[in-house]
């Protein structure tokens, strides 16, 4: 665990990026061996506008970096945040680290974005999306960036998070919005019984169903325990029910025109 939580605090920023653009290359391919829907539409014309807003959301999270910086060296030089309380096991600190940066960065805000009607406008772009595929992972307004910006920000303060720590957390978040958003089919039986730690392909795509009270539930991004703990996890009897986007946005032009969606 030391080892790794050392790998990245030194991790560089073109390792970073490979893990990215693997990720959603290696998703973007998988897609086409075990796809959950039946790919009917152009994928390249569907990934061009969110790769738009793909690009759009790494920039302001470069930009927004130096906030993130500021919270881990505040808490460096003030020894602050739940996680330095007290002396933990390393393995602790870890694993309870990254379920509490998750709660607070992506949890907590995206429950909010659902039940705060302006910032809902910002957020609506990412449900817009009626073919949900590894490319929709970071189809984020970048007024939504900046927001969840400001509570991982929070989350570093929160939990006094290391540095590693931070790196592994982003790291690992990428991968899961690839992971969860990825057309793929899982077996069942797997799916299920990890979907009550974690947060998997069959359990977010339920999150993305164009109605109530499906659109708000499955809020995680990466551990779905805090939407069992908070009671916001519903289901759906057959995956091939699902029909993606927003009921109140589900013309062409709603969801395919990147000026109408800015």
């Amino acid at each position: 665990m030391h080892d790794l939580l050392h790998y990245f605090t030194h991790i560089s920023d073109e390792v970073r990026a490979l893990f990215l653009v693997g990720g959603l290359a290696f998703f973007f391919f998988l897609e086409f061996q075990v796809p959950l829907f039946k790919i009917n539409y152009s994928r390249l014309r569907h990934a061009g506008i969110n790769i738009i807003f793909t690009v759009t959301t790494l920039i302001i999270n470069l930009i927004g970096s130096v906030l993130i910086l500021a919270a881990v060296r505040y808490n460096e030089e003030n020894n602050t945040g739940l996680l330095n309380l007290t002396e933990l096991p390393l393995w602790l600190y870890v694993i309870g680290g990254l379920i509490f940066l998750d709660l607070v960065g992506a949890w907590l805000i995206h429950w909010i974005e659902h039940k705060i009607k302006w910032l809902w406008k910002f957020h609506l772009i990412h449900h817009t999306d009626p073919n949900v595929d590894v490319t929709s992972g970071l189809r984020h307004h970048p007024g939504e960036n900046i927001f969840r910006l400001l509570f991982t920000s929070l989350a570093v303060l929160i939990t006094g998070a290391s540095f590693g720590l931070v790196m592994m957390y982003q790291t690992i978040s990428a991968f899961f919005a690839h992971l969860t958003h990825a057309n793929i089919k899982m077996p069942h039986i797997i799916d299920k019984a990890l979907s009550y730690i974690l947060v998997t392909p069959h359990f977010h795509k339920i999150h993305h169903h164009y109605v109530q009270p499906h659109t708000d539930s499955n809020f995680g991004n990466i551990f779905s325990i805090w939407d069992h703990l908070f009671r916001t996890v519903t289901h759906v009897e057959k995956m091939d029910d699902l029909v993606y986007g927003i009921d109140t946005h589900m013309k062409p032009e709603d969801h395919s025109s990147f000026r109408n969606l800015l």
